[in-house]
């Protein structure tokens, strides 16, 4: 089992930004893919970024060159630095890890309101 804890969201005017952070821990030697979604209302859960254990990143159009997803060397945290923030960045954002076994673990998500 992984467990995940998000941390980070709030709210901030538009142009601005902010870090989210992600601290697992757990059966972490299984983890291949680290990464965040997000989910506004009415709207499906979304891929924003994720990082792989070879630390290959990948981005949603609507975020790239905004947003950067990195990790820290021992693979136990994962970051979403998000710069130039848009009110339709405005979501409730989701850590999640995916094992080499396809299994998906999740974080309790945590907000993130942009305003105009």
């Amino acid at each position: 089992q992984v467990q995940l804890v998000e941390s980070g969201g709030g709210l901030v005017q538009a142009g601005g930004s902010l870090r989210l952070s992600c601290a697992a821990s757990g059966r972490l030697r299984s983890i291949a893919v680290m990464g965040w979604y997000r989910q506004a209302p009415g709207n499906e859960r979304e891929l924003v970024a994720t990082i792989t254990s070879e630390a290959s990143t990948n981005y949603a159009d609507s975020v790239k060159g905004r947003f950067t997803i990195s990790r820290d060397n021992a693979k136990t945290t994962v970051y979403l630095q998000m710069n130039s923030l848009k009110p339709e960045d405005t979501a409730v954002y989701y850590c999640n890890m995916e094992s080499y076994y396809r299994i998906h673990y999740w974080g309790q998500g945590t907000q993130v309101t942009v305003s105009s």
